[in-house]
């Protein structure tokens, strides 16, 4: 807008400044300065009404007026500046007017001079209108190219979660794998192994080799505890909590089911077991005993505690509270880890979980 309205004014004081020129040298208007006062208040009333309701009413005005006064016909350019490319164009159409009985009484150089007048403000208008268009169609490739640009940003962050988390299964994939491959090659050799050592003891009385197969023995059993804990370790590495629950969501035919996970660190071995576990039996009841269509799992991670909520809308008619081993299960893992099971069955039928963190010491 600043660029336009600089743009106007300039366009307009170099065309008023023509208009005036062109008067002043005109014989028979005798150097009124009435009809420049005149022009100069109009055209200054149109630059603030540009293209509105008052601004057309002035300009019909002013060409009323200059039918009259033909004084006022050598600054209509000046005056119908603003109303050219603007809604208020088709007053212009009118302008005819007060240019024919003005061209009657006048000399040949004034209406040579009128005319070019007038060409000055058209060419002047158009060339405005023309930049201040090419700034808005600059302005809206902008902020296109801007907008475009931040989706991408955002497009390309997307892909590099996801291209993460592949990352990051592929991984867990691979360690589980290795886990089963050195539990099923290494610990079956590690166990036979020991198993003959076993059978020689139990044959050999040669006490310097039973010293040797004792210690080799040993040795074999602290390697097959060492590679049993290397194992466990590289399984639970492996267990992902939130690939878990969406694999049990898509194996979850029952009805819908969301599930909504918002954990911002990896729980402890024990308790991401504990969860999946309890999240099994939750959908595990909700296939038996509830005529549900939409189920939600949401697991929440708060400063002091974790939550775990499975709910259901199915209609609970018989609930009592001390029947079901499935439930009696849930309430067991919960209160292994000091935490707090809620059931509630308004509107559906609701558990609602509240495990703590464990306090870590300095």
């Amino acid at each position: 807008m600043t660029l336009k309205l600089g743009k106007s004014i300039t366009d307009k004081i170099v065309l008023f400044l023509c208009c005036t020129v062109a008067y002043l040298t005109m014989p028979q208007f005798h150097s009124d300065v009435v009809p420049v006062l005149i022009s100069v208040i109009f055209s200054s009333l149109l630059s603030f009404w540009e293209g509105k309701s008052p601004g057309c009413v002035l300009t019909a005005g002013f060409l009323v007026w200059s039918a009259f006064s033909p004084s006022l016909v050598p600054f209509l350019p000046a005056v119908l500046y603003d109303a050219l490319f603007s809604p208020c164009r088709y007053v212009c159409i009118f302008t005819f007017v007060p240019l024919v009985l003005y061209f009657r009484g006048a000399s040949p150089t004034a209406n040579s001079t009128t005319v070019i007048l007038f060409a000055l403000g058209v060419l002047l208008r158009y060339r405005t209108y023309s930049l201040e268009k090419l700034r808005v169609e600059r302005n809206n490739l902008q902020d296109s190219a801007k907008e475009l640009s931040l989706k991408l940003e955002r497009q390309n962050k997307e892909l590099l979660q996801e291209q993460d988390a592949e990352i990051n299964v592929a991984t867990l994939n691979e360690r589980n794998r290795i886990a089963r491959e050195i539990h099923d090659s290494v610990g079956h050799l590690l166990s036979s192994s020991i198993l003959q050592v076993g059978a020689l003891l139990a044959v050999n009385r040669d006490e310097p080799l039973r010293t040797g197969l004792i210690t080799l023995k040993d040795t074999l059993n602290e390697a097959m505890n060492s590679i049993r804990t290397s194992v466990h370790d590289l399984f639970d590495e492996s267990l992902n909590l939130s690939s878990q629950l969406e694999k049990l969501a898509k194996e979850f035919t029952f009805c819908s089911l969301e599930i909504q996970y918002r954990l911002d660190t990896d729980p402890e071995r024990k308790l991401k077991y504990a969860m999946l576990a309890i999240v099994k039996e939750g959908l595990t009841n909700i296939i038996r005993h509830s005529n549900a269509t939409n189920a939600t799992v949401s697991l929440q991670e708060h400063p002091a505690f974790y939550q775990v909520i499975i709910s259901d809308n199915g209609v609970v008619s018989d609930y009592e509270p001390e029947r079901g081993i499935g439930l009696q299960n849930i309430h067991d893992r919960v209160d292994s880890f000091h935490g707090v099971m809620n059931i509630t069955v308004k509107n559906g039928f609701r558990i609602f979980i509240t495990i703590p963190k464990k306090e870590v010491g300095p």
